[in-house]
Parts: C-alpha cells; sequence; structure tokens
C-alpha cells in the first residue's frame, strides 16, 4: 500500500520537477557553505575582524544548519514536507538579502546565522521531497545527479565567491540566491506534491540540548586560540556543550518520540555512514578554509584565479558522482566510499607536504586532483547509503541525521583547524601562514582517513540482505541498512 501511495504522489508531483527544484535548492544551500571562502580577505579588508571574525562568517552558517537539521526535518514530517520546504526557502532568500546588505562583521555574522536557520529546514526535505517523488528503480540515478548538482555547488563555491568579490562586490555572493530563491518559490508551490511523515510531537527538549551542546563546543574551539584555552568563557563553553551533548544523548536514548532515535545507531551500516560524513566534513572544510586564504594570502592569486586553481579539488564531483552513484547501484556504497575518503586523506597529506610559501601550482595540482576524485566518490554513494538505511517512514529523520552532522563536522573542521593555525602560525608572513596551515591539513589528512576506516564498518549489501530478509522493499536499489 505505501509503494502504492508513493507510485501516486510520484506522478502527481513529477519526478523531473521534484529533482530540478530540490538539486537547485540543494545546490543554495551547499554553495553559501564556501561561497564565503574565497571572499575572506575582502570582507577582513571592507568590515575589519580577526581570525576568529572571519571563522563566524562561516561558522555562524554552518552551526544553526547543523544544529537545526533534524528540527527542520521533524517540523517538514509534522506539519508537511512541502510546506516547510517553501517557508526555510523563504527565510534562506530573505537572510541572503540581509547579509548583502549588512553594514557590519556582526550584522553580518548574524545575518549568515539566519540564513542557517532557512537553510536547516530547507536543506533535509530535498531528499525526502525527491524520495517521494521518484520511483524506486531510479533512486539511485536520482541520488545520482542531486549529488552531482551539490558537487558543483562545493565547485562553484570558491570560484563564485572569488569571481563576484574581484569583478564586483563580495556582497553579491549573497545576492546571488536571491533571484534563484524568488524563481523556486512558485515553482515549489505547484510543482512539488505535499507529503507527511509519523506526525510524531516535536521534540524540544531535544533540540534545545543539541543546539545549546554544538554552540558552546564550537564556541570554545572558535575564542580559544584568541582568549587563550584556560579562558573562563573558553572553558565554560567547552565543558557545558560537552554535558549538554552528553545529556542530548541520554535524553534520546529514553525519549519516546526523539528528535534522533539513538536506536537508529544500533545499526552498524548507519553508524559507519553518519561517523564517516562527521569525519569527512571535518577535514574538508578546515582544509578549504585555510587553503583558499593560501592561495590569495600567501601566493598571491586573486579571488577568481584561487577559485580556478581550485577547481580540480572541488570540481571533480561534477564529473565524477554520478559515475560514483551508478557504481554504488552495482556494488554498493561501501566499497565507493571508503575508496572515496582515502583517496581525499592522501591529497590532503600530499598537499602538507608540498605547501611552501612559494609553491608552484604545478606542484599542487597532484594533490587537488587526488582529493576531487575522492571527494566526488564519497558524495552521491553517501547519500544513497543514508536513505537506504532506514525505513521509508524514517526518512526525513535519517537524511536530518546526517546533514545534520556534515555540517557539524564542517563547523568543527574550521573550529578545530584554525586553532591548529593560530598555535603553530599566524598572517604575519607566508611563511607563518604556511608553518600554521601545514599541521592544520595534516590533522584534516588524518580525520579523512579516520572516515575511510569508519566506511569499512559498513556491511555488505548481501551481508545484510540476508541478515533482514524481504519483509520490507528497500526505498533504494542499495538495501544494505546503514
Amino acid at each position: 500500500m505505501s509503494q502504492q501511495v508513493s507510485q501516486q504522489t510520484a506522478r502527481r508531483g513529477g519526478a523531473a520537477w521534484a529533482l530540478v527544484i530540490t538539486s537547485v535548492a540543494g545546490f543554495m544551500a551547499a554553495l553559501d557553505n564556501l561561497v564565503v571562502t574565497t571572499a575572506l580577505p575582502s570582507i577582513r579588508e571592507d568590515l575589519g575582524g580577526g581570525l576568529h571574525d572571519l571563522e563566524w562568517t562561516v561558522s555562524a552558517y554552518t552551526l544553526t544548519f547543523a544544529v537545526l537539521l533534524m528540527f527542520g526535518a521533524a517540523l517538514g514530517d509534522r506539519f508537511g514536507r512541502r510546506r516547510l520546504f517553501i517557508a526555510g526557502l523563504t527565510v534562506f532568500t530573505g537572510a541572503s538579502a540581509a547579509a548583502a546588505m549588512a553594514p557590519g562583521i556582526d550584522s553580518l555574522i548574524a545575518a549568515r546565522a539566519v540564513q542557517g536557520v532557512g537553510a536547516a529546514v530547507m536543506m533535509p526535505l530535498t531528499l525526502t521531497l525527491l524520495t517521494a517523488a521518484v520511483p524506486v528503480a531510479k533512486r539511485g540515478m536520482a541520488y545520482g545527479i542531486w549529488g552531482a548538482v551539490n558537487g558543483l555547488a562545493v565547485a562553484s563555491g570558491p570560484l563564485v565567491g572569488g569571481t563576484l568579490t574581484e569583478h564586483i562586490s563580495w556582497q553579491w555572493i549573497f545576492w546571488l540566491n536571491v533571484p534563484l530563491g524568488l524563481a523556486l518559490l512558485p515553482l515549489a508551490r505547484l510543482r512539488l506534491a505535499e507529503s507527511h511523515g509519523t506526525g510524531a510531537p516535536l521534540d524540544i527538549p531535544g533540540t534545545l540540548l543539541a543546539s545549546g551542546g554544538l554552540f558552546g563546543i564550537v564556541y570554545g574551539l572558535v575564542r580559544g586560540p584568541a582568549d587563550g584555552w584556560t579562558g573562563s568563557l573558553v572553558l565554560t563553553g567547552l565543558l557545558t556543550g560537552s554535558a549538554l551533548l552528553l545529556g542530548f544523548i541520554l535524553y534520546s536514548t529514553r525519549a519516546k518520540n526523539p528528535m534522533l532515535p539513538m536506536r537508529l545507531f544500533r545499526s552498524r551500516a548507519f553508524a559507519g555512514i553518519n561517523a564517516a560524513s562527521l569525519l569527512m566534513f571535518l577535514g574538508m572544510f578546515g582544509s578549504i578554509f585555510l587553503l583558499s586564504q593560501y592561495m590569495q594570502g600567501v601566493l598571491g592569486y586573486s579571488p577568481t584565479e584561487a577559485g580556478l586553481r581550485m577547481l580540480p579539488w572541488t570540481g571533480m564531483p561534477m564529473l565524477v558522482a554520478p559515475i560514483a552513484g551508478i557504481l554504488a547501484d552495482r556494488i554498493g556504497g561501501r566499497p565507493v566510499v571508503a575508496t572515496g575518503l582515502f583517496l581525499q586523506a592522501l591529497g590532503l597529506g600530499y598537499m602538507a607536504v608540498v605547501a611552501t610559501a612559494d609553491a608552484s601550482y604545478g606542484s599542487q595540482l597532484p594533490a587537488l586532483i587526488v582529493s576531487g576524485i575522492g571527494m566526488a566518490l564519497y558524495f552521491a554513494p553517501a547519500s544513497h547509503l543514508v536513505m537506504s538505511s532506514v525505513r521509508p517512514s524514517e526518512q526525513g529523520i535519517a537524511s536530518g541525521a546526517n546533514n545534520a552532522l556534515r555540517e557539524v563536522g564542517g563547523a568543527l573542521g574550521i573550529a578545530i583547524m584554525a586553532s591548529i593555525f593560530a598555535a603553530q602560525g599566524g598572517y604575519e608572513t607566508g611563511q607563518t601562514f604556511v608553518d600554521g596551515m601545514r599541521p592544520a591539513l595534516v590533522t584534516g589528512a588524518a580525520v579523512v582517513a579516520l572516515a575511510g576506516i569508519a566506511a569499512l564498518l559498513i556491511p555488505t549489501r548481501r551481508r545484510t540482505e540476508r541478515q533482514e530478509g524481504p519483509a520490507e522493499p528497500a526505498p533504494v536499489l542499495e538495501t544494505a541498512a546503514h
């Protein structure tokens, strides 16, 4: 019966329109994770601020995005996924305009935080709306296209940010979202079919515990280098944040309708892909945050030149992600994802070795290509693994949890690697920047290698099929209980 309803919904909403609308919305949310990176030197010159302020222009977005993702998915399940998708898109578009008009660094950070709120409601619903609209047999390909478009956002983030900053102004990296958002709003209203989840009550205590815990930890990591690790506010943030997160875990094991059911993590596969996602984004985001500044501040490239030179890394998902999705359908997601993560770790480690104050682009190119192929092999199969790891009624929760952990990884990665950078180097000269960046990149490589090990914990497709049996059809071709 549920499969029949799903197919009727797919016909009514239109799979092609759902793919276009959700992919463009995902593109906007993913673009704003990295579009700021190549504009950071210009923002610092225009609005002022130190390293911790620059971190917050990125982290304010990733943090609110991360802590409210699961809540956003739950709101969609309860009140209607299309309705909440439109609401999130409206907030995101309005906050983008506010960021473009920000008169100072504090107001920019505030607008970025509101952007993250809108993205948190919009982003997890893209995959659930897409899953509801696309027939089962075509979901692997649909996730591959969705992953490729998200890869395009990662690719074009530094390039778009650099080009707009250099040739117009950094404000246009935010104005760009406004016409896209205004075009998507009527399309979403007319072309997406409404759907609901289980209708479980909202988990307000869980949301407050998770939000407070993550904010405390990221605040402590961002302020640590500037205020000292023994500073009262830094220690309070780290200790309180850790206590609140522990409380969130304990609460979620006992709550009747938790935002994130801890029972999902009893599955080796679900736990493995989510651990891999968190660690991968931790290593990747922290590295891009520093490398985009390295290319401009140390090597002397313009914002556009820096964005172009990062394309072999960030642009590879456009080319490889659809192929990775097809491979995942055929051989399972585990070997594809694990291979990609180990390649990305290798690329980051190589970059740490060759980076100098006067390094040639040719010496960096192999590291960028290897990292790019690795990131591309991860993206589409990871989404595939997550959505196929749970029952259809839990896909909203699974999507929200995975996206939240990715964004938590990104926020932590920037905070941790900027802290390592500040402890070992600084902005004084090109050499001091490299002195700080190298150990940060080595840390990033080690973290992404750990992500590859976590991916190897995911059971193989055949083994999982034997364990689960045919009781309930899986939502996608790969039926591992990840």
